[in-house]
């Protein structure tokens, strides 16, 4: 029995099957869970995905069309997510780079946002993140949003 088992690891490892997780899939992972948090409206599980310390910045455009650096709570931006309908908002990212040493990894994620399936905004995340006792937190989110030139 212990040869048949060892046969099938073999095949399943030689197959592609089973492929050993790099650090930065297990990054993309955890940030897919925050946008997985996200859609479905879940606060706990938003707070959850950051360090106690973390930061949320948006860079955003006053008057004069300067950019400014607005800050925002992250139990403010839970509580925020916790109020959407299920499935509302939709953040559709792609992975430009992810880049990891040791604890520390960062990743650059261009994203479209939907809004009951209706395009909002779009921008880019920069994600700071922390391996924190085995999982990945978020330590540092900063993004742009806009509403045009977005391809």
């Amino acid at each position: 029995m212990k040869k048949h088992i060892g046969f099938v690891l073999i095949c399943m490892i030689s197959t592609g099957y089973l492929h050993a997780q790099t650090a930065e899939d297990s990054v993309k992972i955890a940030i897919g869970q925050f946008f997985t948090y996200l859609r479905n409206s879940d606060s706990k599980g938003i707070l959850s995905c950051f360090t106690d310390s973390a930061i949320l910045q948006t860079i955003a455009r006053d008057k004069e069309g300067e950019a400014v650096v607005k800050n925002e709570k992250i139990a403010d931006f839970a509580t925020l997510v916790g109020t959407i309908p299920k499935l509302a908002a939709d953040e559709r990212i792609v992975f430009d780079f992810v880049k990891v040493d040791g604890p520390l990894a960062t990743a650059w994620t261009p994203f479209k946002f939907y809004y009951n399936g209706v395009f909002s905004h779009c921008g880019v995340n920069s994600f700071q993140m922390i391996r924190i006792r085995g999982q990945w937190k978020i330590h540092f989110l900063i993004d742009t949003r806009r509403k045009q030139a977005c391809d």
